[in-house]
């Protein structure tokens, strides 16, 4: 395994990087921070704060993984692209966190179907810093490879999107965000919180494992955890018995209610009615956050 790893594994090169790049990243970096002081969960921003990360510029990858190496004994590694699930899973089980190195162009601020990065980086690595949900990403590393023995990848890749990309947490101050899709996107940082169309549904594993997803447009259903180590409980478990499980029953749309859901409680009866009549949702965009 560590042979293929190597083979994924590339340079940053952090002195290639133009002004331009620079530009761009200071540009997402500032207009994140406005929108996510009170949005972002605790965890997330003092691990954004203890990594260092700010709006000058790009950050060097190593610097980083110095620092995230000493919190939670997580470094980051550089690697070309999307790498293969193998790979990614690989990474994670090694406390390895596998981040691309290019930059979005000024046409794709507001939506990239690709994680650059700045998702990376400003997304993901914050999180890493906390030491439980660090041990979450690991063990869901070790899953993954577990799953893909056993071809149920697509129900664990559920898990992943459902909560390490958009997960929402119920804090004693109400719901903040924690997931690295909604974390690294202005327009989805405000509609997951404020928006009366989507879902909101407490954590439920099967239930999530049952539930398919659009990468195009904003979620219709979120799930909510109360806290890290109830998301890292959910880990602990043989999965081998809930896949066996999972085949034999349907699965659900992303819009699509279910027996047994428990919606967080947030919305009243004429926000669900609005929710339920309003517009369909397109691809991602950008409303006017500025």
């Amino acid at each position: 395994m560590s042979d293929i790893l190597a083979q994924h594994t590339i340079e940053q090169d952090w002195s290639a990087y133009t002004e331009e790049e620079h530009a761009i990243w200071r540009y997402l970096f500032e207009r994140q921070q406005r929108l996510l002081a009170s949005r972002a969960c605790g965890e997330y921003l003092g691990g954004l704060k203890g990594l260092g990360v700010a709006a000058q510029g790009i950050p060097e990858l190593e610097r980083l993984s110095d620092i995230l190496d000493r919190a939670t004994g997580w470094r980051i590694v550089a690697v070309p692209g999307l790498v293969p699930d193998e790979v990614f899973f690989g990474f994670l089980a090694q406390r390895r966190f596998p981040s691309t190195c290019f930059i979005r162009r000024r046409d794709q601020l507001d939506y990239l179907q690709e994680p650059d990065v700045f998702h990376d980086i400003y997304g993901h690595v914050p999180m890493l810093m906390n030491p439980v949900f660090a041990d979450y990403m690991q063990a869901y590393g070790e899953g993954g490879l577990k799953a893909q023995e056993l071809g149920h990848l697509k129900q664990l890749a559920r898990l992943y999107w459902s909560t390490v990309e958009f997960g929402l947490l119920a804090s004693p101050a109400g719901l903040r965000i924690y997931g690295s899709g909604i974390l690294s996107s202005a327009g989805e940082s405000v509609y997951c919180l404020d928006d009366p169309r989507p879902r909101r549904l407490r954590f439920d594993l099967r239930r999530i494992m049952r539930t398919d997803y659009h990468i195009d447009r904003y979620q219709e259903t979120y799930f909510v955890i109360d806290d890290f180590e109830e998301l890292f409980a959910a880990t602990r478990a043989d999965f081998a018995p809930i896949y066996r499980e999972l085949d034999a029953v349907p699965e659900i749309a992303p819009d699509e209610p279910a027996d047994g859901d428990r919606e967080y409680g947030a919305f009243g009866q004429k926000e669900r009615a609005a929710r339920e009549h309003g517009p369909s949702l397109g691809r991602k965009r950008l409303e006017d956050v500025r």
